[in-house]
């Protein structure tokens, strides 16, 4: 017997509370765009320019040794955060690994890679036994570019998807999908800025993510929706998108939790590296699944959309969806 999560022939009303859920969505927008003016986000160094280090030490090594350490060299910001191997731990040779992140010394290139001379010689002075597994370092002018270069790549992002969906479908379509994006990506944002966690090339590539995944829940709901508009086309348009939403459920939410079920095994096991990026990811599935049903739908509902199709197969015209059960 095959499982299913979702019933058939779900008769759900999507839009019973449908100005609740924008008016939460704008709420939600808003405090996102007050929070990231007020506290900004907690940029990496990809952004700031600056130095990581990875290194591994023996087993008493702490993280107030390392910092005492570092902090004789008068370097500034220093974050020291311990990790480890997933892959150690499981074969149980679980190694003492610490990221170290040392804000940017100055524009000269010379003196960065003196500094970083410096804070291995001292390390290796203080710790004892330590092996430096990685090494980068990003000038502030790379930090600057790159800055220019991630939100420039959001925003063609999201420019594609507009154009994109305009000749799939219609324009009405294309605002709806193009808003819920937005939508998608500023709550997003909102939450790293409130919760103060790093913001790096890692999670502009997890946002650009975020776009094609809810653009993909967006496409198959407004594919359906086009269908019932030329199979009734004397049926309210707010009956078609509901019946269209109930049509798609099963399939949104059983792709959605296959991939919640792997993002959220690489938040738990995936190590602190990753931990940034799968974090962003799983809320970007919740978020964009949410949009694509709420957001999306009910921007097309307020909008309208083009009911003269010509097509043969013109369905029952007589057929009324609006039984549905809140």
């Amino acid at each position: 017997m095959r499982l299913r999560l979702v019933p058939s022939n779900t008769k759900i009303n999507f839009f019973g509370k449908s100005k609740l859920a924008i008016w939460a969505s704008v709420t939600a927008v808003f405090i996102s765009i007050i929070f990231y003016l007020i506290n900004g986000l907690n940029y990496g160094i990809d952004f700031r320019g600056g130095t990581m280090l990875m290194i591994k030490t023996s087993d008493t090594t702490s993280i107030q040794e390392i910092r005492k350490s570092l902090n004789a060299l008068d370097l500034g910001d220093t974050v020291v955060t311990k990790i480890s191997d997933p892959a150690d731990t499981l074969i149980g040779l679980p190694k003492q690994m610490f990221l170290i992140k040392i804000e940017q010394q100055g524009n000269d290139e010379e003196v960065q890679n003196n500094m970083i001379i410096g804070v291995k010689e001292t390390l290796k002075k203080d710790i004892g036994e330590i092996s430096f597994l990685q090494t980068e370092s990003v000038g502030s002018k790379i930090s600057d570019e790159l800055i220019k270069k991630a939100v420039l790549a959001v925003c063609l992002a999201v420019f594609a998807v507009l154009f994109y969906i305009w000749i799939r479908f219609e324009w009405q379509f294309s605002l709806g999908a193009v808003l819920a994006l937005i939508h998608d990506v500023i709550i997003t944002i909102g939450i790293f800025s409130i919760i103060g966690l790093e913001f790096n090339l890692s999670i502009i590539a997890a946002l650009l993510t975020i776009v094609g995944y809810s653009l993909n829940d967006t496409v198959i709901v407004f594919d359906r929706i086009r269908e019932n508009l030329k199979k009734y086309q004397s049926v309210k348009l707010i009956d078609v998108l509901n019946k269209s939403i109930n049509e798609t459920l099963s399939r949104t939410i059983i792709t959605s939790l296959t991939t919640l079920l792997a993002l959220i095994a690489l938040f738990i096991f995936g190590g602190e590296v990753i931990r940034g990026f799968t974090f962003a990811m799983i809320w970007g599935v919740l978020i964009g699944t949410y949009s694509s049903i709420f957001i999306a739908s009910s921007i097309l509902l307020k909008l309208g959309v083009k009911r003269d199709w010509n097509n043969k197969n013109t369905g029952n015209p007589g057929t009324n969806y609006s039984n549905f059960e809140n």
